[in-house]
């Protein structure tokens, strides 16, 4: 079967990128005809990724991109716009996790403030310095990677905030940049198996449990969403927010178990 070639000729910038749900959507979107910038703090990586994807006879480069430094933004996002001729879509991938603190009163100013600024003013950041260009592509589209610590407790105080945060500058932004022909949507997703999770694969498994579909995410689960947001067959949607986490939300998996047992089921 023929890839679909939805993102032919588009200029994509997405951070964070060198590895994981970051690196999973460039290859999606290259795959799909993009021109994609591989932006990470780490170059190597990112050489790594972008190197990949034109290999598989896609169009990627590599480009250094500090999200919590206004200059590498700016650096990063004129680039893509000389090296494609255009930008077309932003996907704000790069975040701050800092594991809490026992006590929260204990948790440091530092960490707190990290892990915004990387999450949630790294965006805005990004999505400053990118609109302009989105406006003047005619299809420009913003997708943030959210997450579901932004709707529930699932612990991590200063990333559940940006993600939450995120989510409502998804809102605002999305009424802003409307008029001006720009979309701006929001994945949210759940446990996903990525390089943060090596060495874990127990607690994975243990988490697989809690999921109504029966497993974690893939990397691929969150670009194929990205894919679809970002594209003309998402044309009438922004300002929203989709969950891509197997049901975690919406059903309470353990409990329908345990509940089936009790009552004989």
């Amino acid at each position: 079967m023929t890839a679909m070639r939805r993102f032919e000729a588009h200029g994509i910038l997405i951070t964070g990128a060198a590895r994981g749900i970051g690196a999973a959507t460039a290859r999606r979107l290259a795959q799909e005809g993009a021109h994609v910038l591989v932006t990470d703090v780490d170059l190597g990586e990112a050489e790594k990724t972008a190197s990949s994807i034109r290999e598989l006879g896609g169009s990627a480069e590599a480009f250094i991109c500090d999200v919590a430094d206004r200059t590498s933004v700016e650096a990063a996002v004129a680039h893509a716009v000389h090296a494609f001729g255009s930008l077309d879509v932003l996907v704000n991938n790069a975040y701050g996790c800092t594991p809490d603190a026992p006590l929260f009163e204990d948790e440091p100013d530092e960490v707190w403030a990290r892990d915004l600024d990387l999450t949630l003013t790294g965006a805005y950041r990004c999505s400053r310095a990118a609109l302009a260009h989105l406006v003047a592509s005619g299809r420009g589209a913003i997708v943030n990677i959210g997450s579901v610590n932004g709707l529930q407790d699932f612990g991590n105080h200063a990333y559940s905030a940006a993600k939450a945060g995120l989510m409502s500058l998804t809102r605002t932004l999305a009424g802003h940049a409307a008029e001006r022909g720009v979309r701006v949507n929001l994945v949210a997703p759940g446990t996903v198996r990525t390089t943060a999770w090596e060495g874990r694969e127990a607690d994975l498994e243990a988490l697989r449990e809690l999921y109504p579909l029966g497993r974690v995410g893939e990397p691929d689960d969150i670009a194929a969403a990205v894919a679809f947001l970002a594209s003309r067959d998402a044309a009438w949607i922004t300002g929203t927010t989709l969950c891509v986490d197997g049901g975690l939300l919406s059903v309470n998996a353990r409990f329908r178990r345990e509940n089936r047992q009790d009552s004989g089921v």
